[in-house]
């Protein structure tokens, strides 16, 4: 029984790692939405020179992109996710 409920512990935390990773995601293209903007009125019409013609457009959004999607970032929604679940289960005893 006990891999039982590991395996239940182990998926809740993977939906929830999951979960966190599309937050993380949804708020790197809010902050970063004028570079995807640029990038994206320089892509338009192109088709193959999209490569060369804008790639300053494409490194300027990646950049942007990386700071709000990056290992340490999900590791602090992680850690304040688990203060969150601390703090409610404090309240409810």
């Amino acid at each position: 029984m006990g891999y039982v409920q590991e395996a239940r512990e182990n998926h809740v935390k993977k939906k929830v790692e999951e979960a966190l990773r599309s937050k993380m995601k949804q708020k790197a293209l809010k902050e970063c939405s004028q570079l995807a903007s640029k990038y994206a009125e320089c892509a338009s019409g192109r088709t193959i020179s999209v490569v060369w013609q804008c790639r300053r457009q494409a490194e300027e959004l990646n950049d942007c992109l990386h700071q709000y999607t990056n290992d340490a970032v999900l590791e602090e929604m992680k850690k304040d996710y688990m203060l969150q679940q601390d703090g409610k289960a404090s309240a409810g005893v």
